[in-house]
């Protein structure tokens, strides 16, 4: 169970967004309050509905060898889903932000980028032109300070449906609270990954951590929508496959 999980979190984890707002903090005026809040944000909504998710299924007893086709077409029902979502995301325009900023140097703050329309390169940023994006996340991202990047940090991480298949392997397993509560702590911690793993490397690194992740923002630019895609890939198949399987052996 909690390598399943784990594994559909790392895919649910493969955000560029998140990276690159995460890029953006880390080299704004007050990087380590700002980049903390962000991830104070992504963690609390994380949690939360992570709870929402366990305790809905397992109030439908999901995990009940009787309960074998709903758990199944449950599988089948979020493989399809994410499946369908391909399409939408390889025909959307992209909208990650970028950072053409310059790397902080000790004792210079970066001033982050505005980002630009979606599909639109991004504002290289001017002096009273916050808000710049059309996005909230754009906006909240275009001013970094504490209660924005706790926002920021909220909405980025509202739980996609790649989270949800992590938490339905716990859901639906027949485990106990404890590795439950484990499993939904792996969880969580995974799926924040592309926050508190640069976050730490900054603490440790600061110069060296903003300029890596500075550079791999062009890499990100390029590949970001084809890194997505597998993820989804991925994720849809093995529900898909998983769900089918379970629902023909059950006939």
């Amino acid at each position: 169970m909690l390598l399943q999980a784990a594994g559909f979190a790392v895919l649910a984890a493969l955000s560029p967004t998140a990276l690159l707002i995460t890029a953006i903090y880390l080299g704004s005026a007050r990087p380590r309050t700002t980049a903390l809040c962000y991830l104070a944000g992504a963690v609390l909504i994380s949690t939360l509905m992570g709870i929402a998710v366990l305790l809905l299924l397992r109030y439908g007893h999901f995990q009940l060898p009787g309960h074998r086709t709903p758990r199944y077409g449950l599988r089948l029902g979020l493989g399809l889903l994410i499946l369908a979502a391909i399409a939408v995301v390889a025909r959307r325009k992209p909208r990650l932000l970028g950072l053409s900023g310059q790397a902080r140097g000790p004792g210079q703050p970066g001033r982050p980028p505005i980002p630009g329309p979606p599909g639109q390169p991004p504002d290289p940023g001017h002096p009273g032109q916050p808000g710049g994006g059309k996005g909230i996340v754009s906006r909240l991202v275009s001013s970094p300070a504490p209660v924005t990047a706790f926002v920021a940090g909220v909405l980025v991480f509202l739980p996609a449906l790649t989270f949800i298949a992590a938490i339905q392997v716990i859901a639906t397993a027949r485990a106990g609270l404890p590795l439950s509560a484990l499993g939904l702590a792996i969880v969580i911690v995974i799926n924040v990954g592309f926050v508190w793993l640069p976050f730490l490397a900054y603490l440790a690194m600061p110069d060296l951590t903003t300029r890596k992740l500075t550079a791999f923002n062009a890499w990100l630019r390029a590949h970001g929508r084809i890194l997505l895609v597998l993820a989804l890939l991925v994720a849809g198949a093995v529900l898909t496959v998983d769900g089918l399987l379970g629902l023909i052996r059950r006939t």
